[in-house]
């Protein structure tokens, strides 16, 4: 017992110096872009690009944010994240549930359908639900940028492999206390599996504030940009001015680095309770 125990410390501090090694290069791109964004672009390339920000430029994030508009195309992306989001959870809540739960005809060959939707990229649909967008008079519109995005497929399979993961004698206590369906959903089903919620809620935040090719298809009027727009705008600008492009980027990443930072335990449980139940 004694030789295991220096032996269980050496595999410990090798562990942690792993994680440690994969931390600084998942960060270092992050610590770059910071140091460049705070940094004069032409006297960065002249000091042959060095690791630590050079003749810094402290309003470059205030610059940044009124040069963009980010107040307005961060209110808009908020907006329309906070529609799907809220969409894609009652839709895939319900599409899960009667997967999970309810036996009807077809029901395993439905499924398999829903799934094959995961193959298809947005390039495949996008002209299709640009010109239903355009009939409907839906462009330049919260429910335009928002209305193709309201049901996912990935979050019916996350959310299902949760319900599935239900013990059988909580599903029957439930019936016999005269729970219904609705009852049973609100109630037991997703207070069980509110990890696999928050995670697809993170999920499915980050898929749609980071939407870029969409929002550039039905938008046409410079007030609807979401901030992907922005930032593409920003990142065009003269060389002198490069620091300004990604100053915004690390501006318009923060509402998501806050939510990873406070739902990253529910994030790392709901993902792997969805990978191993069913």
């Amino acid at each position: 017992m004694a030789a295991d125990a220096p032996r269980s410390r050496w595999s410990q501090a090798g562990w942690y110096a792993v994680l440690t090694g994969l931390s600084v290069v998942v960060l270092f791109p992050i610590y770059m872009t910071l140091v460049r964004a705070l940094s004069t672009p032409a006297t960065y390339f002249q000091e042959g690009r060095p690791l630590h920000p050079v003749d810094v430029q402290w309003d470059v994030f205030s610059r940044a944010f009124s040069d963009g508009d980010l107040g307005t195309k961060a209110l808009t992306s908020a907006v329309v994240t906070a529609l799907i989001v809220g969409g894609q959870l009652a839709t895939s809540i319900v599409a899960a549930y009667a997967f999970a739960f309810l036996e009807f005809p077809g029901r395993r060959l439905l499924f398999a359908a829903f799934m094959a939707t995961l193959m298809l990229p947005i390039e495949v649909t996008l002209l299709a639900n640009v010109q239903t967008m355009r009939d409907l008079g839906w462009l330049n519109s919260y429910q335009g940028l928002a209305a193709p995005f309201l049901a996912t497929a990935f979050g019916t399979f996350l959310l299902r492999q949760g319900f599935l993961g239900i013990p059988r004698d909580l599903r029957d206590a439930a019936t016999l206390d005269g729970f219904g369906h609705l009852a049973f959903l609100r109630r037991v089903a997703l207070p069980v599996t509110r990890p696999v919620v928050a995670a697809f809620t993170v999920v499915s935040f980050l898929a749609a504030w980071n939407q870029y090719t969409w929002p550039r298809a039905v938008v046409t009027e410079g007030r609807w940009e979401t901030i992907q727009i922005g930032l593409r705008s920003l990142s065009a600008a003269t060389v002198d001015q490069g620091n300004i492009g990604l100053a915004a980027a690390l501006l318009a990443a923060l509402p998501v680095f806050a939510l990873l930072i406070f739902l990253q335990r529910h994030l790392i449980r709901g993902l792997t309770a969805g990978a191993v139940k069913g």
